[in-house]
């Protein structure tokens, strides 16, 4: 059966089930680790019940024929879906929506629409699957504008075309993940990146936010797999060139991946492929010690294995995924191919792992095809969480929870340093803001240099107050993150949210050369304003 609506508040689907079993699970833990003796349900928002603003301006009927002034529309691109955009969505508080969203249907609309914004000094926000964590959807509070309209770029969805001998396909930017992979399909070919957003983010989204996927070495992020890009700008169109690799100059292709829409509007790209793999092999290793987990993730990651899932998980968060009792840590490894068997690679690693006092169970080794996975091992069973962690997120949020992530990532060298100071500053920032809370955390990307570092807080929040809580604590861990020598971000962007500390982290002479760049594409400041960079 076909799911409804997405839910113009909060993430996914509205008549997305949740088995009660879990959700009890999830008040227990609660109740657990933060003191609780009783939690409270609020009911979700209904459309009916909020008011929005009358639009601040009219359109011309020739934008008329794509843009919608429905409260649905306007409501459900207001926000992103982090932390802090849920609980204003749970509040009913939609007090700076779009004027209107704007559902583009060929270039020739996107070009009129970038016209018209500019002339009227209206923000014009690009829009993929509205699953930004940042603030990177969000219509500007800035006086210097009329007014905004979101550009939903979901009818730019189409697979243009599929070269199966260099193994490349030409895709608009407004695809959705499952679609994507659907229409790839068929060829034996995927595109193999799987954010968690995968299912309610966009092909355009990813690059526009140079996201990060499911996968812990060599193809981390989507730039490897952006080989041509189309956007629209201001000044006109920009197309780069359909190679494997150039040597001439300062690519323009990464120039624009991860730009966040303050340049142009993806419309479509070239990107490369890979034969889909059926070949597999995993293990899940427990350390009671996480400093020979430390170790044995180093070791792996300068060893050249190159393993698909390397993800180290903290005793903690093992517990709330259904995967641990909280005494050990857990490393999910994972090799893939569509041409040679893994065994050899995964026996190594677990080589690596003993050496480092790893010890697993004969059922968490799994080597063959992927159709005969064990569903009830500790991987399959992790990712099953995974899934339906925003859904499980959102619960809790309605029952008082702060829940809320984010990543950084460093050197091996400096990983003790900064792992320990990360978590000592985010808790003493629970503490003193909420009174009891855990941080939890993994490891989701590895490189030979340093990992990257998923830290989740959760802690007891006090009902209308819970933002002004989790921007505490949230400071607190951005500054401990820059003074530490992080980046503020590793896979989330940078959007509205980390602007500050990405300015501060910026060399000055670079952040200059940005916002030159910016203005000269866009000379009015129309895309995306106040993301990435600050125009003063």
């Amino acid at each position: 059966m076909e799911l409804s609506k997405r839910s113009f508040w909060g993430w996914g689907y509205y008549d997305k089930d949740l088995p009660k079993s879990i959700l009890q699970d999830f008040e227990r833990q609660a109740k657990l680790f933060l003191g609780l003796s009783e939690i409270k349900v609020m009911d979700p928002p209904r459309l009916g019940d909020i008011s929005l603003r009358t639009p601040r301006f009219g359109l011309p009927e020739f934008l008329s024929a794509f843009c919608s002034d429905k409260d649905y529309d306007r409501a459900g691109h207001t926000y992103g879906k982090s932390y802090r955009d849920v609980v204003r969505g749970l509040y009913g508080q939609f007090d700076n929506p779009p004027d209107y969203v704007a559902y583009p249907r060929e270039e020739k609309d996107i070009i009129e629409l970038m016209e018209y914004c500019a002339a009227n000094s209206i923000a014009l926000i690009p829009y993929g699957g509205g699953s930004s964590v940042v603030g990177g959807v969000e219509q500007p509070l800035s006086g210097r504008y009329k007014g905004a309209i979101s550009c939903d770029m979901s009818l730019f969805d189409k697979i243009l075309a599929v070269n199966p001998i260099s193994r490349t396909a030409r895709i608009q930017a407004g695809i959705y993940g499952p679609d994507l992979e659907a229409g790839l399909k068929p060829y034996g070919l995927t595109l193999r990146h799987f954010p968690q957003s995968f299912e309610f983010s966009t092909l355009g989204g990813w690059i526009a936010t140079r996201a990060g996927g499911h996968f812990a070495t060599l193809y981390t992020h989507i730039d490897e797999f952006v080989q041509r890009l189309r956007l629209i700008t201001p000044q006109g169109m920009i197309e780069t060139r359909e190679l494997p690799g150039t040597g001439d100059g300062p690519d323009a292709n990464r120039f624009f991946i991860g730009s966040e829409g303050i340049f142009g509007i993806i419309t479509e790209a070239t990107v490369k492929l890979q034969t889909r793999p059926s070949i597999k092999a995993s293990a899940s290793v427990r350390f009671s010690d996480e400093s020979n987990a430390f170790e044995a993730v180093r070791q792996i990651s300068q060893s050249g294995l190159y393993p698909s899932n390397c993800r180290l998980i903290s005793a903690i968060e093992c517990l709330t995924m259904g995967i641990g009792k909280g005494n050990d840590s857990v490393l999910i490894l994972g090799f893939e191919s569509h041409d040679h068997p893994q065994d050899v690679k995964l026996k190594r690693a677990l080589e690596i792992c003993k050496e480092n006092n790893g010890r697993w169970n004969d059922k968490d080794v799994f080597s063959g095809t992927r159709d005969k996975v064990d569903a009830s091992s500790t991987s399959e069973r992790w990712k099953d969480a995974f899934l339906r962690a925003p859904y499980i997120r959102d619960y809790m949020i309605r029952c008082g929870m702060i829940i809320e992530t984010f990543e950084t990532a460093t050197t091996w060298d400096n990983l003790n340093k900064f792992h320990e100071n990360i978590l000592t500053k985010t808790q003493n920032a629970i503490n003193e803001v909420c009174g009891k809370g855990v941080v939890m955390w993994r490891f989701t990307h590895i490189y030979p240099d340093g990992p990257a570092i998923y830290y989740t807080v959760i802690a007891a929040g006090k009902r209308g107050s819970e933002i002004e809580q989790w921007d505490s604590i949230k400071k607190a861990a951005s500054d401990a993150i820059i003074g530490f020598g992080g980046p503020i971000t590793h896979h989330h962007a940078v959007g509205r949210v980390h602007r500050p500390w990405f300015e501060k982290s910026l060399p000055p002479l670079y952040g200059r050369i940005l916002r030159q760049v910016k203005t000269t594409i866009d000379p009015k400041w129309i895309l995306n304003p106040d993301v990435l960079i600050s125009r003063d």
